[in-house]
């Protein structure tokens, strides 16, 4: 081993966690958080079986370390490490193509890697204007082009909801406009649902269950919360979906036991806490939290009410720790 910390015989290529913790001055733990939460870590592993770090995985946490001291929360950080490791990747690949097809999307297979597709990202006016058209791919394209280089809560905060926020106008002024936000909601979740599966290294050993309120049609919010969950959290969850009984939630919590029960109900008409109090108490316990402007006032004091994606972000993966 090196004064650097780095091994050099062929039996133990790469670095440890207690050099690069040394190199990078962040303790191990928070190495190992990292990799948990954000899947930045050792990519190899040598033949007597430890997790190494390579250069490029240096590179990574060197860029993401950089982010979080100048105030990035961990989670953009570790996004944007990654994004830059993928677009120096791409640009390479990139500068291998002939010149005139440098102004089209290029789909580029790079080795031991999915193809990487080239897609613009639109203004919230282009893809509103794909959605009044009824473009059903172009709106896929350019969700699934967003998740893919965003992530779930910047496309969801900047795309998505101003999106919605234009529909809703043009409803409110014409009474029509259903079918645009029928189409819009069934691309942005078809391209969410690809998101959402089961971590390999999940955090949470019992999932967190997403359901909405009874009579409660639009779930949108709670797949969306999920994605984001599972890609950047590494959390397991489960999704019951629109217009779920309160009963079949009940059934529900005590055949999985979850850890954190998450509610959603937009409509003022489906907000009624009444039924949370019925909701079954288990051992270990689970936290009932309720997001959206559909809850009445009176919620049964051990139910948490969160009003923004981002504070049941901050709720939820609090109460799994």
């Amino acid at each position: 081993m090196d004064g650097q910390g780095q091994v050099t015989t062929e039996e133990e290529p790469g670095y440890g966690i207690g050099a690069v913790a040394r190199r990078l001055g962040v303790p191990a733990p928070t190495l190992r958080t990292w990799n948990l939460r954000y899947g930045i870590g050792p990519s190899h592993r040598s033949p007597g079986g430890h997790r190494r770090y390579d250069a490029g995985d240096l590179r990574r946490l060197e860029e993401m370390s950089r982010l979080i001291k100048t105030g990035v929360p961990a989670a953009d950080a570790a996004r944007e490490a990654l994004r830059a490791d993928v677009v120096l990747v791409g640009e390479r690949v990139r500068d291998r193509q002939p010149a005139a097809a440098l102004g089209d999307p290029v789909e580029a297979v790079l080795p031991d890697a999915a193809p990487v597709m080239w897609h613009e990202i639109p203004s919230v006016a282009m893809l509103g204007r794909a959605a009044f058209s009824l473009d059903s791919r172009t709106v896929s394209d350019w969700i699934g082009s967003s998740l893919t280089r965003h992530g779930v809560l910047w496309t969801w905060e900047n795309l998505v909801v101003p999106v919605f926020d234009l529909i809703c106008r043009r409803q409110a002024e014409t009474g029509a406009s259903i079918e645009i936000e029928h189409l819009f909601s069934e691309r942005v979740l078809t391209a969410l649902t690809r998101l959402i599966e089961r971590p390999r290294q999940p955090v949470n050993e019992r999932p967190v269950l997403l359901a909405c309120a009874e009579e409660e049609q639009h779930s949108l919010p709670i797949y969306a919360l999920a994605a984001e969950l599972t890609t950047e959290y590494h959390v397991e969850t489960r999704i019951l979906g629109a217009r779920t009984p309160y009963s079949a939630l009940a059934d529900a919590m005590r055949r999985l036991g979850p850890a954190v029960v998450f509610i959603w109900s937009q409509l003022h008409a489906t907000g009624d806490p009444a039924p949370l109090a019925s909701l079954p108490l288990l051992r270990p316990a689970s936290r009932v939290i309720v997001g959206g402007q559909g809850w009445w006032d009176g919620l049964p004091p051990s139910v948490s009410h969160v009003t923004s994606f981002r504070e049941a972000l901050t709720r939820i993966s609090g109460a799994l720790h």
